[in-house]
């Protein structure tokens, strides 16, 4: 550079910056959309007695079912995606521990509900734990599902409360597991007991 002169100031090209504003604004609603998506497409549900309550996905309809679970629903695209809650009779005086850990109610599930000898279902426990919500215990559940011309996923969680056991699941196909399971990992762990 010779002494006196300035130095030359180089301009990018006349589009760059509104590209580089596009491609920021793209960039913004992505992370927006994505940091939402967990909680968005969700409806609430609660028991007309106010016993029970829990989230179910967008798009989903409940459908009535004679002598099986209390409620259920159902995508309408996926049909064979379900979200159901079964109440079933126990002891009064015990508690989800005392039914057994979470392996162990876990199993029994499996043996008596999920694939009981003779149904041509053959489902495996990948994953049993406890936690605790509400002063409440809970059981999370997670199954694989093998049947003659496909295999499934289920998700689900036990909760007993004055005598009643709560077995509130979600289930779908195989294939469809990778893009579901974080929502209805949110849908299964929504379900609460509220009185």
């Amino acid at each position: 550079m010779a002494p006196g002169s300035a130095p030359s100031l180089r301009l990018p090209p006349q589009g760059t910056p509104r590209l580089v504003g596009l491609l920021l604004s793209l960039l913004l609603v992505t992370l927006i959309s994505s940091c939402s998506a967990a909680a968005a497409g969700l409806n609430s549900f609660q028991s007309p007695d106010g016993r029970y309550a829990f989230l179910y996905p967008t798009g989903w309809t409940r459908v009535q079912v004679s002598n099986g679970p209390q409620v259920v629903f159902h995508d309408l695209i996926n049909s064979d995606e379900t979200l159901s809650l079964v109440v079933s009779d126990v002891t009064p005086d015990r508690d989800l521990s005392q039914l057994g850990s979470a392996v162990e109610v876990g199993e029994t599930l499996r043996r008596s509900v999920i694939s009981p000898e003779g149904s041509g279902r053959d489902a495996e426990l990948v994953e049993a734990h406890e936690r605790e919500q509400g002063g409440r215990t809970y059981y999370d559940l997670e199954y694989t599902v093998h049947l003659a011309d496909r295999d499934r996923h289920e998700l689900a969680t036990v909760v007993v409360d004055r005598g009643r056991l709560y077995t509130f699941a979600a289930s779908t196909n195989e294939a469809r597991w990778n893009k579901v399971k974080d929502l209805f990992a949110v849908v299964i762990g929504s379900f609460t007991l509220q009185i």
